[in-house]
């Protein structure tokens, strides 16, 4: 009995010590961290309320209490570079935790964020089989956010770990950072982390922190976009646990009174269709299903859809987590599923909602507020409007501490320039080394007699026309059309002229959605696309082919704009083809100008439209909307429950045009790209007739 008090005393200190919580650093510091040299440093985490926590490294000690809400933060004094393999160790005051990380290194730390051509794995770059063994560069280390989307902002990573960089490794590594890293790291000699936080085919607006957002009127679209999402989730989560007691006996009364009946028509419709094939007849209409499969309520909280698709949520997820740790910049490569307009706005913006966000304190005595780190970019370089390469030029111009790494890369596979370019970028903004790192970028011009003279920056030992003459540039005089042109260089500049063109008013270079141009300087590194009639495109006369398509607006259950394009002279008594072009993600929006900017203009040239004289039209999705509701990343397609809004418009408008005009049944036909080729894949598979 005299042991009893102690055993109870014993008991009560073990139940305390679970209870209490574990002081948690945030997953960025682990073992093989890199941490940025020449800057205050926040090391951050978890504990217990009013825990003191103490963060050692190297001869700093700092100590930090958790909030009550279990937070703490403790900032490092600024550090130099370091290839010296040292511990950051962390411990708190209840229960002598601690915890040690190993191999923590001091040097330059990007964050590589943006679309897939960030995400992309190096396996897939053209060159990996003679890199790969190369790649040896234990000091070369990369974090990826394995967060997902989220409604609200998170403050931990969910998994993650530093991978130091070698042949075994390298695999791992996004194919721009890698590329990226390794040049910095050779230019520098210190060592680079590169954290990775990139989602294939995502828009800004999911980049953008929600406040970030609110901050400019434009783009409150997104906001209510946000809000509404977010109401219908909090509703939903509401509704969950009766939804999810009622959804069994749902799904079996589906089954029993829609999907049975389906099946056996389905098998009278082979049957009949196996008959009619043999025998030269029409074939019958597919059956379809009176109602789609009930699907399982998802789980409060859970983001459904296609990764991005709304505003904030990557940002939440991908984003928040990593902030405030101390980097040097920021690497991106996206654009692609924005427009030209909204891009001139929207890219600045969130920009300055990351810089604003971090909010890095200066180096004692810079005589700065805040650090605008760098944010290098590369312009899309697939197929793309030139509208919004145009966008991405003009924001460096208006913004500080940024640079574009134009390429002429037209093989996605080409990563190794992208790195090596955005490289060169920050070599000279980030590190103030005295080389050129951009192409020829347009200034000026003047006219002389029916000659245009370019002058530009960034030429550095001189301009060249890289293999062959140059090309891609084009003229036009007033109220013309443009014209290609014949462009030459002269003592530093470009000469552009056309026989066709007496009086010349603008030039325009790369103005295409492929580029196919050549105007370099002499370090390598090509010129971006331009026009000099950025403030007065009203002198240039519209493209008569564009003109040749009828700019219409349907009104069924979604509003979409149209272009119509009909038969050269054409025979109301006649029947013709009709031709439904779906277009890619790149031209959505409302102007109803941009599905027509590529390929489906061919149909309205002279010779086409003499040879096969048809009906088309070219409906335009809405922004932040797709033409089939399936993940474009996956491998396996599975054809969704339900058509996506805008395809389902895209058949009442084929209806409305066969009513409108003699459209000959037998010869309908749809095709797309990119998404419009999933758009034409769904719509087939629901209209096979």
């Amino acid at each position: 009995m005299q042991n009893r008090p102690l055993l109870i005393i014993i008991s009560w200190c073990a139940l305390a010590l679970s209870a209490q919580a574990e002081v948690k650093p945030n997953l960025l510091f682990s073992d093989n961290a890199v941490l940025q040299q020449g800057m205050p440093v926040p090391v951050w985490g978890t504990a217990s309320p009013g825990e003191e926590v103490t963060v050692v490294f190297a001869t700093q000690t700092k100590t930090a209490k958790a909030d009550a809400a279990g937070k703490w933060l403790v900032k490092l004094d600024p550090m130099p570079a370091s290839t010296e393999p040292r511990n950051l160790t962390i411990s708190g005051s209840i229960g002598n935790q601690k915890s040690e990380i190993k191999n923590v290194l001091v040097g330059e730390v990007w964050v590589c964020s943006g679309q897939s051509n960030t995400e992309r794995g190096f396996d897939g770059c053209a060159n990996a089989a003679t890199e790969k063994p190369r790649a040896n560069y234990p000091k070369l280390r990369k974090f990826c956010v394995n967060n997902g989307g989220d409604l609200t902002p998170q403050a931990e990573l969910q998994k993650g770990e530093w991978v130091k960089c070698s042949p075994a490794t390298v695999s791992g590594f996004s194919e721009v950072g890698y590329f990226f890293g390794r040049d910095i790291h050779k230019a520098t000699g210190a060592p680079v982390g590169m954290i990775n936080s990139s989602v294939g085919g995502t828009p800004a607006p999911a980049w953008t922190s929600l406040s970030g957002l609110e901050k400019e009127p434009a783009l409150h679209g997104y906001v209510e976009s946000f809000r509404k999402m977010a109401a219908e989730s909090d509703a939903a989560a509401a509704k969950y646990p009766q939804e999810m007691a009622a959804f069994p006996a749902k799904l079996k009364e589906w089954e029993e009174t829609v999907d049975k009946p389906y099946q056996q028509a389905l098998l009278v419709w082979k049957s009949e269709t196996e008959k009619n094939k043999a025998a030269g007849k029409p074939l019958p209409p597919m059956p379809k299903l009176a109602t789609p499969k009930p699907l399982q309520p998802a789980l409060p909280g859970t983001l459904t859809g296609r990764p991005g698709s709304i505003p904030s949520t990557l940002f939440n997820g991908k984003i928040a987590p990593i902030i405030p740790f101390a980097i040097k910049g920021v690497i991106w490569i996206q654009g692609v599923s924005n427009t030209d307009n909204e891009y001139r706005t929207l890219f600045p913006r969130l920009i300055a909602d990351w810089r604003e966000k971090w909010g890095q304190p200066p180096t004692p005595g810079s005589g700065v507020s805040r650090v605008e780190f760098p944010f290098l970019f590369v312009p899309f370089y697939g197929p793309q409007l030139p509208e919004t390469r145009e966008a991405q030029l003009q924001l460096c111009k208006k913004t500080s501490n940024t640079a574009m790494a134009a390429t002429d890369v037209s093989d996605a596979k080409q990563k190794e320039p992208v790195g090596t370019r955005l490289a060169l970028a920050a070599r000279a903004l980030a590190y103030g080394e005295k080389i050129e790192y951009s192409g020829p970028e347009y200034e000026s011009f003047k006219i002389k007699k029916n000659k245009v003279i370019l002058s530009f920056k960034h030429i550095g030992g001189g301009l060249v026309a890289k293999d062959g003459p140059l090309k891609g540039f084009t003229v036009a005089g007033v109220g013309q059309p443009l014209v290609p042109a014949k462009a030459e260089i002269q003592n530093g500049t470009v000469v552009v002229s056309s026989f066709v063109v007496t009086f010349p008013v603008a030039v325009r270079y790369g103005w295409e959605r492929v580029l196919d141009v050549n105007l370099w300087n002499k370090e390598g590194l090509p010129a971006s696309p331009f026009r000099t009639d950025f403030e007065s495109v009203s002198v240039i006369k519209p493209d008569p082919i564009v003109e040749r398509f009828e700019a219409r607006t349907f009104k069924g259950s979604l509003e979409l704009p149209y272009r119509l394009l009909k038969p050269k002279d054409f025979d109301p008594k006649k029947q013709y083809p009709l031709v439904v072009y779906l277009h890619g993600s790149g031209e959505r929006g409302t102007d109803n100008k941009a599905q027509l900017g590529f390929g489906v203009k061919a149909f309205a040239s002279d010779d086409i439209m003499m040879k096969y004289p048809c009906f088309v039209i070219a409906p335009q999705c809405p922004l932040r909307a797709q033409w089939s509701a399936t993940q474009w990343e996956a491998t396996d397609q599975t054809m969704p429950e339900n058509p996506s809004k805008p395809i389902a418009a895209a058949s009442e408008l084929l209806d409305a045009i066969r009513t409108e005009f003699p459209i000959d049944p037998t010869r309908i036909y749809v095709t797309g790209i990119s998404d419009g080729g999933f758009g034409t894949w769904d719509m087939l598979q629901r209209h096979p007739d």
